[in-house]
């Protein structure tokens, strides 16, 4: 049974003076859009160790810098779901994280959940993401790096 606590994690990398974002998009039987890093907490897992591993199992990237933002939503559960979390539950946290990729390396894809990764410019990234949750956390990210820069 699935723990109902979940990770979004957009990797990023700086250059040619603009971060870009890491997208990954899902296989057609998965939906076939475009998404950061994803995936459900384990049971006992810190949400940071979560994104840590969804990173790692997504994409083979270990990250040199990863934090949680401010920034988190719920997301309604889908009915043809509910079987595989706890009797009861009707939404699911997703908690939102920041990960910085200093290599140039190319992400390898686990071929039963994504079939393809684009490292985008912001504007590239916001019209490539279907969920809105998605876009709003984005331009959160977007908005927190170039505070930062």
């Amino acid at each position: 049974m699935r723990i109902p606590i979940q990770v979004l994690v957009y990797p990023v990398r700086y250059k040619d003076d603009k971060w870009e974002f890491l997208l990954l998009k899902r296989i057609e039987s998965r939906g076939g859009f475009w998404q950061g890093v994803t995936g459900h907490t384990e049971r006992g897992e810190r949400l940071i160790d979560g994104a840590k591993r969804e990173l790692l199992e997504e994409t083979s990237f270990v990250s040199s810098f990863i934090f949680k933002t401010d920034f988190s939503y719920t997301i309604p559960l889908d009915e043809k779901n509910a079987k595989d979390y706890p009797p009861g539950t009707k939404e699911i946290p997703e908690y939102v994280f920041i990960t910085r990729i200093d290599h140039t390396d190319i992400p390898t894809l686990d071929p039963l959940e994504h079939n393809d990764w684009k490292w985008c410019s912001f504007d590239e990234a916001l019209d490539l993401l279907l969920w809105e949750t998605n876009k709003e956390a984005l331009i959160y990210c977007n908005n927190y790096l170039t505070e930062q820069k």
